[in-house]
Parts: C-alpha cells; structure tokens; sequence
C-alpha cells in the first residue's frame, strides 16, 4: 500500500456530512479550594476555547486529511450559531448550504475544565425534531447539492438533536442510492434501526446494546458476527463497522470478518474519537473499497485522537506517520 499516495487521493474526494452540529466551549480554569456556599469545587477561570462539534466535529476530521468537506445541518441564528460559522470556515468546511432558524438554538456543550479534567458540562440544545417545512428545506438542500457537486460520500452524523427525521434518513438514503453514492452512518438510540439499505453502520457497542435492546457479555468474534447478522436483517445494510472501546474495531462485509485489536495509547479524552473512526474509515473506504484498510486506518485515528484533551481533529501527517509504521510491515 502506497500511503502517501492514497493521501494525496482524500483532496479529490467530495465529502458531505448531514447532521446534528454543535459548538464544544471550553471553559479552563484552576481549582484551588472548595465553595463556601456549596461542596463544590471553585474554577478560577483563565481562559475560553471554542471548538466545532458532533457532525461539525466529523468535517473537521475530513477537512483535516484534504478532503473537499461540505457540512448541511439546521442551527440557531444567534451568536452560538456565528461561532460555529466562524470555526468552520476557518478550517476549510463548505457552511454554504448550513440552514439557519429562528424556531432552532445552535447546540453547545459547555465544559468547565480543572487540572486538564472536566468538572462540569453544561448543554444548551433542543432535541425535538425539526419541523415538516425546515424538514422539507433540507431535504431540497441535500437533493440540490448532490446534483451539483456529486460527493463520494454521504455520512449521516446522528446526535439525537432532531435534524434527522426518520423521513429524512428514508429519502435521503434513497436519493444516494439512486446515484451510486455511499452512505456511512453515525447512529444514535433514537432512530438507530431507521438506517435502511445504507451502505456503512458505525455503532459503537453500547450503542448497539441500547438499539437493539440486547446483552453483550463477550464481544468475541463469533458474538459480533451474530450481532452483524441482526443488523443485517433489519437495516439490509452492507457492512458493519463497531467500535469496542479498548479491545478495538470489528468489522463485517459479506463472509469477511474481524476485531482489530488497539495499539497502545496513553489515553487522555475519548471524546470525539467516534467522528474520527467514521471520517477516516468513509473516506478511506470511498477511495480503496477496502474496508479492511479503512478499518484499521479509522482504529489507528481514534487512538490518535484520545490522546488529546477534547475533541480535536485528526493530526494528517501522524496519522500517515502511524499507517506506515503500523500497516502492512511485511
């Protein structure tokens, strides 16, 4: 495997990612004694950090190894909303075809941070589904900008916060059937089992306890075959891609199976590592069609990422860095 070829391959891939998108706030600070008032810890806050997150956390990811990365997703028009913007921009994601509503407020989750560790989380969201007529504008928005700029990869990035309706998961799943595009899925409990006949579901496995209401004591390969198997039968997806924390990646397509076991990390912060498995294996899939690469380039990227403090992107000349040193020794 040439590696620094199939790098340079990601800046001709076209990438869009529907979804929930939020603004991650970071807010750092000592802690040096307890409340007076309450038995709480006292941050003394030193500074403000802002960062993109969820589906906007996966574009970044994208973006970060070339791949021309286009974001459509619903937010508020307030100044969580401009931020979030902003932060895109800045990082080369096409915002152009992002919706803003008066009737939405743009998803923040704000962390106060003490000695490099979260104290507290605050989340301003709304969780109901989107209305029928913002439901129908971007639906409309998808349609158009496939036409126009015909993406390799469409991955759906569910966060629970209602800007994948059930509808919209059907039809837009439909309309990339139909123009041979492939479709990658991030799900959440809500509409877990509402991704039919996409091509990649990317759970991870208490995601998958969760959605299909099931118990998994040993996540062993046969465990995880039968687990592929009632997916399967229920979504007719191809391949399924599950993340098992510590023991690493499975994957399933066709009769082709396998748990990828981690490489040793000094993990610091899990969060976001789920937006870079999906981002790496999408994108490496759309380009090889070898998901046995894509699975262990996406199990290399999020161990990456979890030695990082919050979520960040994945570092492109370190993750080719590991993928040659890790990959294919032989």
């Amino acid at each position: 495997m040439n590696f620094d070829q199939l790098f340079a391959s990601f800046t001709n891939t076209q990438v869009l990612i529907v979804g929930d998108v939020m603004l991650d706030t970071y807010w750092w600070g000592n802690v040096d004694r307890i409340s007076p008032e309450a038995p709480v810890p006292v941050v003394a806050l030193n500074r403000k950090e802002y960062r993109v997150g969820g589906a906007a956390n996966v574009a970044l990811n994208t973006a970060s190894l070339g791949a021309k990365t286009a974001v459509i997703s619903i937010i508020g028009q307030d100044q969580d909303g401009d931020q979030l913007i902003q932060l895109m921009e800045q990082n080369g994601i096409n915002t152009a075809n992002i919706i803003r509503s008066a009737d939405r407020i743009t998803t923040n989750k704000m962390r106060i941070m003490g000695r490099n560790q979260q104290m507290m989380r605050l989340d301003a969201e709304m969780i109901d589904d989107i209305k029928l007529s913002l439901e129908n504008q971007l639906l409309n928005t998808v349609k158009n900008f496939i036409i126009k700029n015909k993406p390799a990869i469409l991955i759906f990035e569910d966060y629970n916060k209602g800007v994948l309706t059930q509808n919209l998961i059907t039809e837009i799943t439909k309309i990339c059937n139909q123009h041979q595009i492939f479709t990658a899925v991030d799900p959440k409990k809500k509409n877990f089992l509402s991704y039919k006949d996409v091509t990649l579901f990317k759970p991870n496995l208490k995601e998958v306890k969760e959605g299909l209401n099931i118990n998994v004591e040993h996540s062993n390969l046969e465990r995880m075959q039968h687990i592929h198997h009632v997916l399967k039968e229920v979504l007719g997806h191809s391949i399924s891609l599950i993340t098992l924390s510590e023991k690493g990646v499975f994957y399933q397509q066709e009769n082709e199976a396998l748990i990828i076991p981690t490489h040793i990390r000094n993990i610091a912060d899990v969060s976001g590592a789920g937006d870079t498995v999906i981002a790496v294996a999408s994108l490496v899939y759309a380009v090889t069609q070898n998901i046995h690469l894509a699975a262990e380039m996406a199990n290399i990227a999020g161990g990456l990422v979890c030695e990082e403090v919050g979520t960040v992107a994945i570092n492109q000349s370190r993750l080719l860095a590991e993928c040659k040193m890790l990959l294919f020794k032989e």
